[in-house]
């Protein structure tokens, strides 16, 4: 099945932070506090999503209270912060949003995304990520991840249903 076909039966898309959201670079103060910078285009993108009916959700494995308020502002409705194994997460949305496989994508950019990778209907990384994301991955970006990635994802998804952005 070619990426495009995949992206046609797309409900929910779940979404990595570092390396995805962000340019997987920490920024930290002198008192040990983390700065992120994010791209607002990609932020934009999530609300696309969500204004076509897709469910947007975030499952990342370290906390950050920047990014929970920065996804609240954007009207994420499902965010896992601190979640290493990303599966019983992964579940847990599925079943409550009454999906199947088939109609999840994950964009994630490393090794603890390739269970879901394995599972979703549809793989998505940024143009950046690591090379055995890549390689498991149904559809790469041409932008890195927290330069553009998300919104061109979001745009592919969109455009393989028939909705121009």
């Amino acid at each position: 099945m070619t990426p495009i076909e995949r992206a046609k039966n797309i409900r929910c898309v779940i979404f990595d932070i570092d390396g995805v959201m962000t340019d997987c670079k920490l920024y930290l103060s002198h008192d040990g506090e983390e700065i992120k910078a994010v791209n607002v285009r990609d932020g934009l993108g999530l609300k696309l999503l969500m204004k076509q009916g897709i469910e947007v959700a975030v499952i990342s494995g370290r906390p950050s209270v920047a990014m929970q308020k920065r996804l609240e502002y954007l009207g994420v409705p499902h965010i896992w912060l601190a979640t290493e194994d990303k599966l019983p997460a992964y579940e847990a949305l599925k079943a409550k949003l009454g999906l199947v496989d088939a109609q999840m994508a994950h964009m994630g950019d490393d090794t603890p995304d390739l269970p879901l990778f394995a599972r979703v209907g549809l793989a998505l990384a940024p143009g950046d990520a690591h090379r055995k994301a890549k390689a498991a991955a149904h559809w790469l970006s041409e932008a890195k991840g927290g330069d553009g990635a998300i919104r061109e994802a979001v745009d592919f998804i969109l455009a393989a249903q028939g909705i121009e952005t």
